[in-house]
């Protein structure tokens, strides 16, 4: 298991289309992919899992990777998160 916290640099958070994509990047993965937000813990491959975290501008994130491709899933979705998820 490997975890990397991360900030949102959306402005407007994690919402349907950045939480979209980040679920299109995180389905490319065998792993188990969940981020950690304040109390609660969200599945990365379920948009309204995403959604449900209500995730804004300027959080920290902790995304946590448990699997085969572990490495690899954590590097991609934490350079996804970095550049903006496509916005």
């Amino acid at each position: 298991m490997v975890h990397q916290k991360v900030v949102i640099k959306n402005p407007t958070g994690l919402h349907l289309r950045p939480a979209g994509n980040l679920c299109k990047e995180a389905i490319k993965y065998k792993s188990l992919i969940t981020f950690t937000f304040r109390d609660s813990t969200a599945n990365a491959k379920s948009v309204l899992s995403v959604l449900g975290a209500c995730v804004k501008c300027g959080d920290e994130i902790e995304l946590i990777c448990d699997g085969p491709d572990e490495e690899e899933a954590l590097t991609a979705l934490t350079e996804a998160i970095e550049g903006g998820l496509g916005e």
